[in-house]
């Protein structure tokens, strides 16, 4: 995901969202470990996104 399209999620979407990438990048290490991926940067950016979404969530609660 851009960071344009995560501003325009809600506090509830981003929640949702980061739940929902977290299962993919960890289902991404599981199978990486047991064969190699065929593309390992997808687990590059399920990370990113990730460590964006939870970004956005952190600055959203300081305001």
């Amino acid at each position: 995901m851009k960071q344009a399209e995560i501003k325009e999620l809600s506090v509830e979407e981003l929640k949702e969202k980061m739940g929902d990438f977290k299962k993919q990048y960890d289902d991404l290490k599981m199978a990486h470990a047991v064969t190699p991926l065929e593309n390992p940067l997808q687990l590059k950016t399920a990370r990113r996104t990730v460590a964006r979404l939870a970004t956005e969530l952190t600055k959203r609660e300081n305001q």
